[in-house]
């Protein structure tokens, strides 16, 4: 679903990350939660499984990111790829935290929460770099009751299932955006 199709609050915002994309022919787009072993690599392998069901891997670039440095060069937690898996998912990203170049290298740079949004518009070099910034609330379709992906780290099984939950709806609804509107 084009979230752009229905009186989105983030209609803007998505306008103004949108026109930022360099080449329309490859959208770069990075995803970003706190340590990059749940949520963030969740939306990565998830959107290249979207990418790839509409034949188009070789017109996006997909990565994942965390603003923090906890877990660099480790694989996604167990339990979310114990739950990926089980959807036929394997997520084998490294995780890495985001640096000022990322700003250059991608188009759209999607945090998760309001705390990853903040760390984010820190980070950003210049005004046109927060331009990319969007909430990944801003592609919610049935799960506008949220208002962010929740952080499933501290929850048990279903905190994890409800954030890959949200998260296949929000990619297709991203991919749906990117490819209606560029």
């Amino acid at each position: 679903m084009n979230v752009l199709t229905f009186n989105n609050p983030y209609e803007p915002a998505i306008r103004r990350a949108l026109s930022q994309i360099a080449d329309p022919g490859r959208v770069r787009v990075l995803f970003i939660c706190l340590g990059n072993i749940c949520r963030s690599p969740a939306a990565d392998g998830l959107m290249h499984e979207v990418v790839a069901s509409h034949h188009a891997e070789n017109r996006w670039e997909i990565d994942s990111a965390g603003t923090g440095g906890y877990h660099v060069g480790d694989l996604p937690d167990p339990r979310m790829r114990a739950h990926a898996r089980q959807r036929g998912l394997n997520l084998t990203h490294i995780c890495r935290q985001v640096r000022e170049s990322d700003f250059d290298n991608f188009d759209l740079i999607i945090g998760m929460d309001e705390s990853n949004m903040r760390n984010l518009h820190r980070l950003a070099p210049t005004p046109e770099d927060e331009d990319k910034l969007l909430p990944m609330a801003a592609f919610f379709g049935s799960y506008s009751r949220h208002d962010h992906v929740p952080d499933p780290y501290y929850d048990g099984a279903q905190g994890f299932e409800t954030v890959l939950d949200i998260l296949t709806e929000a990619t297709e609804n991203l991919y749906d955006t990117v490819t209606a509107e560029i």
